[in-house]
């Protein structure tokens, strides 16, 4: 009867290990975890194309976080998303001519917006709007095109 209840006790462990590590996986994976809220001052840029971009995936420069993605709405006047980006207040000296890019971590990762700083001498602040932006690319219509090239006969 002892031995019964020790290998329940083991067992029982051994699963609640196991909920922990897909709970840590879950969270890691939704960038939940790595959530820091502090002062930031939003950005917005108007993209033709998002793609798969969600709120809260990341705002990078050169690969480094510097914001999230804080909403996404649509612009009924011009017809395209209109994505607001928090950025730390910590990074303030991205010029005027910042673009913005949308791209994608791996083959087949998460969404996430690439800034790349230009040279203008004034910087970026509360509502400024980035007027160079570059849309997601869609493997979709990638692979649409390159079929359809292939069927027409062009090489």
């Amino acid at each position: 009867m002892n031995n019964s209840r020790a290998l329940e006790l083991v067992v029982g462990l051994f699963m609640v290990l196991g909920f922990a590590a897909l709970l840590f996986l879950s969270l890691k994976g939704s960038n939940l975890a790595e959530y820091q809220e502090g002062d930031s001052y939003t950005v917005i840029a108007n993209f033709s194309n998002i793609g798969g971009l969600r709120v809260r995936a990341s705002v990078t420069v050169a690969g480094v976080r510097v914001g999230r993605i804080a909403s996404i709405e649509f612009d009924k006047d011009s017809y395209m998303a209109r994505v607001a980006m928090a950025i730390v207040s910590e990074y303030d000296q991205f010029s005027l001519d910042t673009t913005a890019s949308i791209r994608t971590s791996g083959l087949i990762g998460e969404q996430y917006v690439a800034l790349e700083p230009g040279g203008d001498p004034d910087n970026l602040t509360e509502g400024s709007e980035i007027e160079l932006t570059q849309s997601a690319l869609v493997m979709e219509r990638l692979i649409g095109q390159f079929l359809y090239g292939k069927a027409s006969g062009d090489k």
